[in-house]
């Protein structure tokens, strides 16, 4: 019963960070097009936004910081796993659990990190030495609510792969945090090809 909520907790965390890395790969786009159009405008028309540098910059890094949850959730992160994959499912799943603690960790300084610059700049009411004069907390606010959907995600998939070896299910655990295999770019790539198809 916990098992199951905690996929159902896992799955519904993983729905909303796919909404927000869409949301990221469009913020991508917009940045592609601002800079075209203030490539274009000046040198064809005699003006500048004169903020491309710094808007582009936060915009960036907050799709960077939206993407790290749907990221962690496809299982798309790099990794090296030349090793890990030869050995058997009851020794890889407690290596998958203990590497899913050592990101937890990683996720928690950032979160700090994170949080701790968004309450300096709110303090000092920063903004930035644009001709926009954005204050500091609002790409820092985006930026930081991509950070705490990473450690979500972090968190719900530790809860649940620690559930799964609790229960004796360390084929889950794996299923859950292992790396992509060959077999799961495949699918993936004929996926997306009969979507393409009309």
């Amino acid at each position: 019963m916990l098992l199951q909520a905690a996929s159902g907790l896992r799955r519904g965390v993983a729905m909303v960070a796919a909404v927000m890395a869409y949301l990221a790969g469009w913020n991508y786009l917009a940045c592609a097009l601002f800079i075209t159009f203030d490539i274009v405008a000046r040198n064809f028309f005699g003006f500048s936004s004169r903020a491309t540098v710094e808007v582009t910059g936060y915009a960036l890094a907050c799709g960077i910081a939206w993407g790290l949850a749907h990221t962690l959730a496809a299982r798309a992160h790099i990794r090296v796993d030349v090793l890990v994959n030869r050995f058997p499912v009851g020794i890889r799943a407690p290596l998958h659990l203990f590497s899913l603690l050592l990101l937890a960790g990683f996720a928690l300084f950032i979160a700090w990190a994170a949080y701790s610059l968004y309450d300096e700049s709110a303090l000092f009411d920063a903004h930035d030495n644009s001709a926009l004069r954005i204050p500091m907390v609002i790409p820092q606010g985006i930026w930081m609510v991509g950070i705490f959907a990473f450690v979500t995600m972090v968190a719900v998939l530790l809860l649940e792969s620690l559930l799964a070896l609790l229960a004796g299910q360390p084929e889950r655990l794996d299923g859950l945090l292992a790396s992509r295999s060959i077999d799961d770019e495949a699918a993936e790539a004929l996926d997306a090809l009969k979507m393409a198809q009309p």
